[in-house]
């Protein structure tokens, strides 16, 4: 039994191996992988060698299909397109797999130690990132020499001698167990790393091994469709495409494997090398017979997943990329870009406010109601979105615009759900019983709903660009907004003394609207405030110290403004 925990260990080793070196090459290059992909695509050529080259750093090239289909699901690159990069990422593993198969059993320590100490000393950097590269691989390494190792006196057992005799060299079933395998352990490279180490040891014949190195190539093409199966038809078109490659090699090398078998084996190399040069010479005749088939390819993936009609549903989020998890810098955009529709949702929102109040329009309030429901599932996806990104894969600066667009988020959330309360109070207060604003009024909450609308633009700018001097001047307009608000309140009052009918009836109404004006605007502006106090300008109480009071604000900017504030200014309590 503990030798065979060893060997499952050894497995679960050289897996977990090829695993943190994926993550780690895409948390520390993925945004320039994805560069290199995107600008690469123009021809066949070029797309087939990037392909080549990313999936060589990433030791997978289920991880390469996986971004790739990801553009294609964005609209950012073809189907046909994507199939050639797909092409030289199967080429790339298996070069990959081709230099693992060398014994560097004297490398792993030296790579596990450097892996180490680097992630330990700075792990906050890309020293301590780059650490974890060498610490896979060096797992890697070390894995393949432990299961050489665990697997010799477990090969000299009866029971298992009865379990690999059972595979005989039946093509199609040697095929089938490799591709679930494949599938199990996420990653075809860890599959034939595995069969060629038993070949060196011969616990396998060549002719099963062969069958089982296919199987991995059709596994890993399976792994891909079942990646991509909550995605878009776009997005599923690649590993579809990527699929009926490996179905079509398959294919043909079944029929071919007696005497691949026989040619191979006259060749008189070492087993394990043997099974990585039929890896890597499948997968370059792949390429070499189907390059220039991909637009026919793409043509049976597009026939057999035909584009849905075009979603008109706006809660649905479009920006937020599965597979760009795996980078936080670039899901971390797509949150951002996401959040920016929330954005976008609320200034409709709140430009329509304006229509109902003065056309008193149900069918408008209606719909502007409901699009708090849209605010409410955009807020949401975006919310899960990043709490999905690993948080201790962020830089600091990552980490500081996580939280940022964790604010964002929460602020636009709360600024529909004031929206839709003020929607409500139109219909209920106004529309309904038939009454109006005074002129007066009306004026002085156009005033402030062309401030808010101004505010909230400015805000979206902030958010996107962080720009110090635009964030201040947010922050002021807060400070400038209360002021109004407060005249405002005031100049009603004197309506109400002067028994003005409209201000009387609509008291109540006018209050309480121009208040939840003044919460929306801060909402709006604590869009300012992380950057702020980044810059380290943000003061941290508004109380007044003894070295003097605080500097008077700017004057409010329209005469309407300048007499609502005189009159505040003549009413407000004298202070000691």
């Amino acid at each position: 039994m503990q030798l065979l925990l060893n060997l499952l260990a050894g497995v679960s080793l050289l897996v977990w191996g090829t695993h943190i070196v994926r993550m780690a090459i895409l948390r520390m290059y993925g945004g320039e992988l994805r560069r290199v992909l995107r600008r690469s695509v123009s021809k066949r050529g070029p797309a087939f060698f990037a392909g080549l080259g990313v999936t060589a750093l990433l030791q997978s090239s289920t991880a390469a299909a996986l971004i790739v289909a990801a553009f294609a699901g964005q609209g950012l690159i073809g189907t046909a397109p994507a199939l050639a990069v797909i092409l030289g990422a199967d080429v790339g593993t298996a070069l990959v797999t081709v230099l693992l198969s060398f014994d560097l059993s004297w490398l792993a320590p030296l790579l596990i130690f450097s892996g180490i100490a680097l992630y330990l000393s700075s792990q906050a950097n890309a020293a301590g990132r780059f650490g974890r590269i060498l610490i896979g691989l060096g797992l890697i390494m070390f894995a393949l020499q432990w299961i050489s190792v665990a697997a010799h006196p477990i090969v000299q057992a009866a029971g298992v001698k009865v379990i690999f005799a059972s595979l005989t060299g039946d093509v199609m079933l040697d095929m089938l167990v490799a591709a679930l395998f494949t599938v199990l352990c996420y990653s075809s490279l860890a599959v034939v790393l595995l069969v060629a180490t038993f070949a060196s040891l011969h616990v396998i014949a060549l002719p099963v091994a062969l069958g089982l190195v296919l199987g991995a190539n059709l596994g890993s093409g399976v792994l891909g469709m079942l990646s991509t199966m909550r995605s878009t038809p776009e997005a599923r078109r690649v590993t579809l495409g990527n699929f009926l490659f490996k179905l079509i090699g398959c294919v043909l090398a079944v029929p071919l494997a007696g005497p691949l078998d026989q040619w191979i084996a006259g060749i008189g190399l070492d087993p394990a090398r043997e099974v990585v040069l039929f890896h890597l010479g499948f997968n370059v005749t792949i390429a070499a017979l189907l390059l220039f088939w991909t637009e026919q390819i793409a043509k049976i993936a597009e026939q057999v997943l035909p584009a849905r009609a075009a979603s008109e549903d706006p809660s649905k989020p479009r920006h937020l990329d599965p597979s760009a998890l795996d980078t936080p810098s670039l899901a971390i955009a797509c949150a951002a870009r996401e959040a920016m529709r929330i954005g976008d949702v609320v200034e409709h929102m709140l430009a329509g406010t304006l229509t109902v109040l003065t056309t008193n329009d149900r069918t408008l309030a209606e719909r502007l109601r409901k699009m708090d429901d849209v605010v409410d599932e955009l807020y949401t996806a975006v919310k899960l979105y990043l709490t999905q990104i690993p948080r201790e894969a962020l830089e600091q600066r990552e980490g500081r615009r996580w939280a940022d667009i964790v604010s964002f988020a929460i602020n636009m959330e709360q600024v529909g759900d004031i929206i839709e309360r003020i929607l409500t109070d139109l219909e209920d207060k106004k529309i309904d019983k038939g009454r109006n604003f005074s002129g007066a009024g009306m004026a002085e909450i156009c005033d402030l709903h062309a401030r808010l609308i101004a505010n909230l633009r400015l805000g979206l700018s902030v958010f996107l660009n962080g720009d110090l001097k635009h964030a201040q001047e947010l922050l002021a307009q807060k400070v400038l907004f209360r002021d109004l608000e407060r005249a405002y309140a005031n100049s009603h009052l004197g309506r109400l003394a002067g028994n003005t009918v409209e201000s009387i009836e609509t008291s109540s109404l006018h209050l309480d609207l121009i208040s939840d004006l003044r919460r929306i605007n801060s909402h709006i502006c604590s869009i300012a405030y992380p950057i702020l106090e980044e810059a380290g300008v943000l003061a941290r109480t508004r109380l007044k110290t003894d070295a003097g009071a605080a500097a008077p604000a700017e004057r409010i900017g329209s005469p309407l403004a300048d007499n609502a504030s005189a009159a505040w200014q003549k009413r407000k309590p004298k202070t000691a």
